[in-house]
């Protein structure tokens, strides 16, 4: 089942290799994230048309030029592409994770394996790099079972937690969310067990192939494992792990949270037991994680408005008005409209166009700040 929204890009921007291209180009494009890219599709009703105002936008934002992703090098991406025998999936089309569509959490994703596990419920299984003996036999163990029971494993492949729960879903379906390039095999002791989930299941990733992650692109493929999931199972992690991050986001998507608890003597026990503390699900088997799942999608969080024709006097007052709310201090969308006293269409104007001037920040938790 398709959203309203993901209905209305397909009938904008219908199927053309042409619009599939510039699809591609304008998410590759200086300071277009993924808000900006659906706000982009939703103002001008395809990417070609998108990609030709980028300029102008971003000059009112306060950026003299651009950067646009050069044709030549999307052709260059899709051949890599295509040479690694992967492919690129788009928001608009079919087989696209309903999940990540609803939220809008990512245009496309670049795939390696079998792309109809996308369409199986998912639970992701994830914790510490650094896991114990114990911590790995049940990552697993609760990996198989939930395999058995028909549901497609999703983790991030990293060493530990990720890795076991990964192999306890080989035999079933697992998938794995890479924070570089779909062919980029981080940590390198894991190219037999990429190379399996490649043969057995499927590799994803948002990222061009040879794209090497740093510290800063993980946060985002732990929010596309829980935006991927219809819940997340915390089984072993430090309270300042990025499996907590993944646990936040899967709460701030409307997403199931899960924790195996453990030792209060235990390190690696602080993170899950935390969790519990907070409202997650006690996990002592893979029956609590089936008989607690919610199958239902969450609800967009982002709704399609009517367009709204905004004039460059309206506009300029309502860019002095946002960058006087605006700071360093990240604040919610809905403190500036009621400062701002203007429509929502307005303001998500404005907030698009310093965002491609590169002067605004988009936070995870959906608050915006200008860039130091």
């Amino acid at each position: 089942m398709r959203s309203g929204w993901t209905e209305k890009i397909i009938e904008r921007t219908g199927n053309s290799e042409t619009e599939r291209l510039d699809w591609l180009r304008l998410y590759r494009s200086e300071n277009v994230g993924p808000a900006s890219f659906f706000r982009l599709i939703e103002e001008f009703g395809s990417a070609s048309r998108a990609l030709e105002a980028l300029p102008e936008l971003a000059r009112r934002g306060g950026k003299r030029q651009i950067r646009l992703y050069p044709r030549d090098k999307a052709e260059a991406e899709l051949a890599a592409l295509d040479r690694l025998g992967a492919q690129l999936l788009l928001a608009r089309e079919s087989l696209f994770p309903v999940g990540l569509s609803h939220l809008q959490l990512c245009p496309l994703l670049t795939l390696r394996g079998d792309v109809r596990l996308l369409a199986r419920p998912g639970i992701a299984v994830v914790g510490a790099r650094e896991a114990s003996i114990a911590g790995r036999k049940i990552a697993h163990g609760l990996a198989a079972d939930l395999g058995e029971a028909g549901f497609c494993v999703i983790s991030g492949m990293a060493r530990g937690i990720d890795s076991a729960a990964h192999l306890g879903g080989l035999a079933s379906a697992t998938i794995a969310v890479l924070a570089g390039g779909v062919d980029i095999v981080y940590p390198r002791e894991n190219q037999r067990l990429y190379q399996q989930i490649v043969e057995q299941g499927c590799v994803v990733s948002e990222m061009p192939p040879g794209f090497q992650p740093t510290a800063a692109h993980f946060p985002r493929r732990n929010r596309l494992i829980a935006g991927l999931a219809i819940a997340t199972v915390v089984v072993e992690a430090h309270l300042r792990s990025g499996s907590l991050i993944t646990a936040r986001f899967a709460l701030e998507q409307g997403r199931d949270v899960f924790a195996v608890p453990g030792s209060p003597l235990e390190p690696r026990a602080l993170g899950p037991n935390s969790l519990i503390k907070q409202g997650a699900a006690l996990v002592e088997s893979a029956a609590d994680i089936i008989a607690g799942v919610t199958l239902t999608r969450p609800a967009p969080l982002i709704r399609a408005e009517p367009k709204v024709l905004i004039d460059d006097n309206s506009l300029s007052s309502a860019h002095q008005k946002v960058e006087r709310c605006l700071s360093v201090t990240a604040v919610t969308v809905d403190e500036i409209l009621r400062q701002c006293q203007f429509s929502s269409a307005t303001l998500s104007l404005v907030l698009l166009e310093l965002e491609l001037a590169g002067r605004l920040q988009r936070h995870p938790d959906q608050t915006v700040s200008l860039k130091t």
